[in-house]
């Protein structure tokens, strides 16, 4: 079975995540520089099969698009024309930054590692992915 990869796009780090191949299971698989995306998304999808892309949603608390959600849909019509072949679907992120925050705060991580941004935006991908799971299984 192939995997579902998460994308939480960000201006400067986009973090991705990733099911095992049961697709049961969400897992951080790196943060990257934004301007690394494409050729990253290029060299995985040629060592890994992956099933759909979810894309974070991003959104104010309101549901009105937040000011990155032009980006977002640019990145979102490349990965259309580059993987047609692979379905890509909108997953509402809202709050997910705050509750990447939380988790890690509560996991213990010393206040060094509780600063690294990129840590931040692994997690909050993995919470897309796991959101989406459970949408899928309902």
């Amino acid at each position: 079975m192939a995997r579902i990869l998460a994308i939480d796009y960000g201006t400067k780090r986009t973090g991705l995540a990733v099911t095992d191949p049961l697709q049961l299971i969400a897992n951080g698989l790196d943060t990257i520089p934004t301007e690394q995306l494409f050729p990253f998304l290029e060299k995985y999808l040629l060592q890994e099969e992956v099933a759909t892309i979810v894309v974070g949603d991003p959104k104010y608390p309101d549901g009105n698009p937040a000011q990155i959600a032009h980006l977002v849909v640019g990145m979102v019509r490349k990965l259309e024309r580059m993987y047609p072949s692979i379905p890509i679907v909108m997953q509402d992120e809202r709050f997910t930054s705050e509750d990447a925050k939380a988790i890690i705060r509560q996991s213990g991580v010393s206040q060094k590692k509780r600063r690294d941004k990129s840590l931040v935006d692994k997690v909050a991908a993995i919470l897309i992915l796991q959101d989406y799971l459970e949408s899928i299984r309902k």
